[in-house]
């Protein structure tokens, strides 16, 4: 990382260097990752590396950016903050931006990042609902067969967002929000004709949207909303014959000032270690 040992002797770090640049960068690394964990940010190897990668880059705008990405969730949990340079990218986003895709691979935060914010403007009142949805590929987009209500019937598609959102909130508030349905939950064929204004909705695996269903979300937005797209492009459920929705809005989208693409990589997986070695073996077989 600095391209020299770092000894560590009773509570003192020492560094094996006489450089002074490299001294520098070191003790501002140190400073900045005490500066972190005052705040609640857990010293990490992630950190540590990102904090490191950010600094040597020589931008302090950076590092503010990295700083400010902190979520603050009103009696939340615990505080989020971004664990790597594009996960701070991808928060920074959402805040400025009216429409943000996040595109990648599982375990690299799209959703619960999207979900902490979401939480974070419609406790401080700054949108009034948040919307969950997503294409329901396997069941046709026809639900009827399932048994309970329209909620019942589209919960266990939505409980990944569900399992992010008790992981930030405690039950009595998610509870409150959704007896005063601060947030629905609707299947993406139910969205059609709908005015969605000053909401913040996300739709999640939207690799699994068709062409005219991702058009059709989008022409939903309304005045004062909010839109967060996650997806994974290599894990498609569609037929082989019908191009994705997201690939097709990542290729004609582009370059709109208030559209955002926050691309992921293998390397930004923070789920576990674990998955990204699974993610790298298979794109190593397929590759083979």
């Amino acid at each position: 990382m600095l391209g020299s040992p770092v000894y560590s002797r009773g509570n003192e770090v020492h560094l094996g260097s006489d450089q002074d640049q490299i001294k520098e960068r070191f003790d501002h690394l140190l400073r900045t990752l005490l500066r972190h964990h005052r705040l609640g940010h857990s010293v990490t190897p992630d950190l540590i590396q990102s904090l490191s990668e950010t600094l040597g880059g020589g931008d302090p705008q950076q590092l503010q950016t990295f700083q400010d990405a902190a979520i603050l969730i009103p009696g939340g949990l615990q505080k989020v903050f971004p664990r790597g340079w594009h996960q701070a990218q991808y928060i920074d986003a959402i805040r400025r931006c009216d429409v943000t895709f996040g595109i990648g691979p599982a375990g690299t935060g799209k959703t619960y990042l999207a979900i902490a914010q979401a939480l974070l403007e419609v406790l401080t009142k700054k949108r009034r609902k948040l919307i969950l949805t997503r294409p329901v590929v396997e069941a046709g987009e026809n639900l009827g067969f399932l048994p309970g209500d329209l909620s019942q019937k589209i919960s266990p598609y939505l409980r990944p967002l569900y399992d992010a959102m008790e992981d930030l909130v405690g039950p009595e508030v998610l509870n409150r929000l959704e007896e005063n349905r601060t947030i629905e939950i609707a299947p993406l064929a139910y969205m059609r004709g709908r005015s969605l204004k000053n909401c913040f909705v996300i739709l999640d695996e939207a690799q699994n949207t068709t062409r005219t269903q991702m058009k059709m979300f989008l022409t939903r937005l309304g005045e004062g909303a909010k839109a967060v797209v996650t997806g994974d492009l290599t894990q498609v459920d569609l037929p082989r014959s019908q191009e994705s929705g997201l690939l097709q809005a990542r290729r004609i989208l582009e370059g709109i000032p208030e559209v955002y693409f926050a691309e992921f990589e293998k390397k930004d997986v923070v789920r576990s270690s674990l998955v990204r070695k699974i993610i790298e073996a298979y794109e190593a077989h397929e590759g083979s």
